[in-house]
């Protein structure tokens, strides 16, 4: 995976991804499909209000850090932007049932719990930090991780990771904005992402 290509879904690439699909807000179009966060729903921005694409099949394209590789042709997702630098998207993958959903959310948090020294690993001139914020107590569990990564030629961003599962369904929310750790808005990320598991039944 080419850091480089996939920091596009990050920060402002975003914004680009978005620009591709419909603005407004759509509802799954299939029934059945697990519910997705609306706009109101992400961490609040200061200055822009966020405006989500419609809820499309199969993998984000471009395929996003650190988990972009586990995702299977199964996700569903939809990107999230603002008009300034700061995008987000979820992922959901309805697995054949609970078992696999766990084996499937272990995977991811091996892809998470490497993140930084993979990204590392890709790119001489990325260097990455990681924080794990711990366990939140929704459903049978989401798991929250920051990752930080800095260019050599000055970027800087900052990007918020959880993973939740609800029996059979797992999803992902990311976001990410340029930035550092201290811009980070971990509290009201942990809400998104309660709720996102909360809309998964």
């Amino acid at each position: 995976m080419n850091v480089r290509e996939n920091r596009t879904l990050f920060a402002t690439g975003a914004a680009a991804a978005v620009a591709a699909v419909a603005v407004l807000a759509a509802p799954a179009s299939a029934a059945g499909t697990p519910r997705f966060l609306s706009p109101s729903e992400l961490p609040p921005h200061p200055s822009s209000a966020w405006i989500a694409g419609p809820v499309t099949a199969g993998q984000p394209d471009p395929l996003p850090l650190c988990v972009g590789d586990a995702l299977p042709s199964t996700s569903v997702h939809r990107v999230y932007r603002t008009d300034l630098d700061t995008g987000a998207l979820q992922v959901t993958v309805v697995e054949r049932d609970a078992r696999a959903a766990k084996e499937f959310v272990a995977l991811l948090r091996r892809h998470l719990d490497s993140c930084a020294k993979d990204v590392t690993a890709q790119d001489p001139e990325v260097t990455a930090r990681q924080k794990y914020y711990g366990k939140l107590s929704v459903e049978e569990g989401a798991y929250v991780y920051g990752v930080h990564t800095e260019a050599s030629w000055g970027a800087s961003d900052i990007n918020l990771f959880s993973v939740g599962r609800d029996g059979r369904i797992v999803t992902v929310v990311q976001w990410g904005q340029m930035g550092s750790f201290a811009q980070a808005p971990v509290a009201a990320f942990k809400k998104t992402t309660v709720t996102a598991v909360n809309k998964l039944r």
